[in-house]
């Protein structure tokens, strides 16, 4: 049977992305993106929900977005879904769903302070060499406690 798990998103960033490094030495961001839905319900009124989506980021693209991203811009985020679980500071088993970035593409136009900052089009993919997984133990070990 076949399996597919990849995910689409467009929306703003709801605050800055806060960058932090595994024991190893490796970058990783949590972007927190708000990504609207517009529709009409059976009266034909107009409707508009909102869903709060937490990206996570690796490597140098987490760094350029550290740079470069801050709360409000729009942004395009190509991944895949990814589950994991910890124990809380209350000895309560934690789980999350959040999605894993493998591109991510600023879009808008460029913060006018910031004449160094990426085009409009460019895109930051993550970096070909070694892919670096929550799986692995130091990558555990960040995880541990990161939502709390």
């Amino acid at each position: 049977m076949a399996s597919l798990n990849r995910v689409l998103l467009i929306g703003n960033l709801t605050r800055d992305p806060e960058l932090r490094y595994t024991p190893n030495g490796t970058a990783v961001v949590n972007l927190r993106l708000a990504v609207n839905r517009r529709y009409k319900d059976k009266m034909g009124e107009a409707k508009e929900e909102t869903c709060f989506i937490t990206v996570t980021v690796w490597n140098k693209q987490a760094e350029v977005c550290n740079q470069y991203l801050q709360k409000g811009r729009p942004v395009f985020i190509e991944g895949r879904l990814q589950s994991r679980s910890w124990e809380g500071s209350d000895g309560q088993k934690k789980n999350t769903i959040e999605v894993r970035a493998e591109r991510v593409q600023f879009l808008g136009s460029r913060p006018s302070d910031s004449q160094n900052a990426p085009q409009l089009e460019e895109n930051v993919r993550e970096d070909k060499g070694e892919e670096v997984s929550l799986d692995s133990s130091e990558d555990a070990d960040w995880s541990k406690g990161s939502n709390e």
